[in-house]
């Protein structure tokens, strides 16, 4: 039987939807947006799974907002070993959880959270010495590194059922220079984590090129039709193609010749949807996600009034094989999977399918 740590960092991920491409002192401003905690809702879908899997793990927790009710709900009887200080949770109580875990001999670690807590969590480990495997729950805008699973479900599913461990990257970037529209990732810390295909890659920056697709996308795009350009190089081609400087690594709205919102919000880019809507993003190199990396304010109320144009360079779908999807709406994942038309020159298209 084993002994999981599960901690949650409550407040990842609430600058996604809202544009901000980031929560990292950005918490206020986050909510001033109309931001909403998107971390509980992943920690409980990862606990739920667990729970499925194996209902005699033993949890052990901080009080909440950090786990311990939502591990009660998912049906678990954790051991809680401390509190955060106060009601606005720091990494400082992420690491100090850490701690305690290894304290108390447990197996893993499962965290709730993006890069930034991957960090916390990681070298928590490493200035103890210790050898601990520790996995992510995805919930946060940045999840560039291989630690995490690829959906929440997952992250439940390998923390029940692996059987051996390797070693994994955790690496993080600077949320003002992501803002800015800069990616420059730093390696933070090597551990151990559960060894299991439903693990993600780390995000590969670069790609093949893509000028062919860009213009092809712009000379077909047709009038009165609304598209919603999501971030990244591949997109940000079409976006020349359109001709205007999108937002590196936000999301644009684009309709006969002007440009509606630059680096929309999930709620600014709902108001600005016609009648007919068109998303168009890449996957993510290296990781193969579409959506629900980088990407959260094309929210499922977004994606399911929107037709979907997905754009590739060869060598990129040559290197992730396939794709992904993690909405945070199971229905909605469960739909768009399948096999796909990924739009990889002016006029070819290549079929890859989407798990």
């Amino acid at each position: 039987m084993r002994t999981i740590g599960v901690v949650v960092n409550p407040i990842a991920g609430m600058g996604g939807r809202v544009g901000l491409k980031g929560t990292d002192g950005k918490v206020d401003e986050a909510r001033a947006r109309g931001a909403e905690p998107r971390a509980p809702s992943r920690a409980r879908a990862a606990l739920d799974r667990l729970h499925e899997l194996a209902p005699e793990t033993e949890i052990c927790t901080y009080e909440d907002p950090m786990g311990a009710g939502l591990a009660r709900e998912a049906g678990f009887e954790p051991t809680v070993v401390g509190a955060p200080e106060r009601d606005e949770t720091t990494a400082a109580d992420t690491r100090a959880a850490a701690a305690d875990f290894l304290d108390r001999g447990v197996d893993l670690i499962l965290f709730v959270g993006g890069d930034g807590t991957a960090v916390d969590v990681a070298e928590t480990i490493q200035e103890r010495d210790a050898d601990l495997p520790m996995l992510g729950v995805p919930a946060g805008v940045k999840v560039y590194s291989s630690v995490f699973g690829v959906t929440p479900r997952a992250a439940g599913q390998i923390a029940a059922t692996f059987a051996d461990t390797e070693r994994a990257e955790v690496n993080d970037i600077d949320e003002d220079e992501y803002r800015e529209g800069e990616v420059h990732t730093e390696l933070r810390a090597v551990v151990r984590v559960p060894a299991a295909e439903q693990r993600q890659a780390s995000k590969q920056l670069g790609g093949g090129t893509v000028e062919s697709l860009a213009e092809g996308v712009a000379r077909e795009a047709r009038d009165g039709v609304t598209y919603v350009l999501g971030p990244g190089s591949t997109v940000g081609a079409v976006k020349e193609h359109l001709d205007f400087e999108g937002s590196p690594l936000g999301v644009d709205v684009w309709r006969d010749g002007d440009v509606l919102i630059a680096d929309a919000s999930e709620r600014e880019i709902l108001d600005a949807l016609g009648e007919e809507n068109v998303i168009v993003v890449s996957p993510i190199g290296g990781q193969g996600f579409v959506f629900g990396r980088g990407n959260q304010q094309l929210s499922p109320a977004v994606i399911e009034q929107c037709d979907l144009e997905v754009v590739a360079s060869k060598s990129k779908l040559d290197e992730i094989g396939t794709l992904r999807v993690d909405t945070g709406d199971s229905d909605l994942d469960e739909e768009l999977r399948g096999w796909l038309q990924v739009r990889v020159g002016r006029y070819e298209r290549r079929l890859m399918q989407v798990i």
